[in-house]
């Protein structure tokens, strides 16, 4: 695909790169990733798949994402990431279609695994690169829009699920993600320009507030942990739950897919809600909002909860992540990436640990309410930690917030 490396003389619209990193977010994550979910009760119904296995591939496939973030996190040569992501976008594509070539635990988990490092290359690397070529170019204040993509790519993946699933099998449905896939590639390739040999972008806050000290960052690590935790239960079995709710069944999919329209204005919306409240105070509101859609579907079975649970987790998850990661960047601008790499350590931990527990504790209880209120609990910690490091550091630097991405 040597020819698709050619990029025009002239200077390409801010509004095509940031269509091009919509498109590969949708991609990378919507197909690759999220479309697994609401694919979860069709390969259990169609091919006999049980709550642990599919438990265990959302673990591999958290692996993979986690292995890809460590990868991206030594390298610092943007030519090199500008490759890697272009081959993650590929690899979004190749790893949606081996899910239909056979009903191979070993196949599917060797698919999650490596669609796992297409979502790192799309989110981090993608990430990256786009939002340095903004920032260059003085498009900060439009960056919300991008991340707009991780919702969008839910209510795609949902959307072809749902269609395909009208007329074909499971393998006509992972056929035709892998359809929608390939023709995402070609804006996502296409669109990014190709980075030039000059320097890494230059923080502009440089000396704006002194960093936080030690057990500040190690409560916002014990938060995010938490937040991880909070996150993958509700992505990798929102479906499944509905579904087994006696007066939701076939409602599954549409909660998911309120969950993505959910999830597409969250991005921007925090952002302007923490210029208000501060990035702590907002990172508060959020965590108390996903409590509370966590514990809905404990108690109560009915059509409202569901809607609410949704509709919370959909528009708290995303704001959680670009929260802080903006945050990162404003309390320590001279090394954002290194921080975050940590801070996702222990965040993709969670993620491979919480569905293969929470799928194993659903086979034995036939409920995954024991889940749900652990992981309420434990939300319930990583708001704890945030009230104390608000305690800790009063006076957040108040240089314009800036979305540093991993670049």
């Amino acid at each position: 695909m040597k020819h698709l490396d050619h990029q025009p003389d002239h200077q390409p619209s801010h509004w095509s790169v940031l269509a091009s990193g919509v498109c590969a977010l949708i991609l990378t994550m919507g197909v690759a990733r999220f479309a697994y979910t609401p694919m979860i009760p069709v390969l259990q119904s169609e091919t006999g798949m049980g709550e642990a296995l599919a438990g265990w591939l959302a673990g591999w496939n958290y692996l993979g994402y986690l292995s890809g973030v460590l990868i991206v996190s030594r390298l610092r040569d943007l030519r090199i990431k500008d490759r890697l992501y272009r081959a993650g976008l590929l690899l979004a594509v190749i790893t949606t279609l081996m899910m239909a070539m056979g009903e191979s635990p070993i196949l599917w988990g060797v698919s999650r695994y490596l669609a796992g490092l297409s979502s790192a290359a799309g989110l981090m690397l993608g990430s990256g690169l786009i939002l340095n070529w903004l920032i260059r170019h003085d498009h900060r204040s439009e960056l919300g829009v991008h991340f707009s993509g991780i919702g969008l790519g839910i209510v795609v993946g949902v959307l072809v699920v749902a269609g395909a699933g009208l007329f074909w099998s499971w393998q006509g449905q992972w056929l035709a993600l892998t359809l929608v896939g390939a023709v995402l590639l070609i804006p996502a390739w296409l669109g990014l320009p190709t980075p030039d040999r000059g320097q890494p972008l230059t923080p502009r806050h440089l000396g704006a507030s002194p960093e936080p000290g030690a057990s500040w960052l190690w409560l916002l690590q014990g938060a995010y942990v938490c937040a991880g935790f909070g996150y993958v239960i509700n992505a990798t079995f929102t479906v499944l739950i509905t579904e087994q709710q006696p007066l939701l069944q076939g409602l599954g999919d549409w909660m998911w897919l309120l969950v993505g329209v959910a999830a597409i204005p969250a991005p921007i919306l925090w952002d302007r809600i923490a210029r208000r409240l501060g990035y702590l105070r907002t990172l508060q509101v959020a965590y108390g909002l996903q409590i509370i859609g966590i514990v809905l579907p404990v108690v109560s079975g009915s059509l409202v909860a569901a809607i609410l649970s949704a509709a919370l987790f959909g528009f708290t998850f995303i704001g959680i992540v670009s929260l802080v990661l903006t945050m990162v960047g404003v309390r320590y601008p001279a090394h954002p990436a290194q921080i975050m790499a940590r801070l996702t350590l222990g965040y993709g931990i969670a993620q491979i640990l919480g569905p293969v527990l929470a799928g194993e504790v659903a086979e034995i209880s036939g409920t995954f309410n024991g889940s749900l209120l652990v992981v309420a609990g434990l939300m319930v910690l990583g708001l704890i930690c945030l009230q104390i490091m608000t305690r800790l550091a009063p006076n957040p630097p108040q240089s314009t917030p800036t979305h540093q991405g991993p670049t």
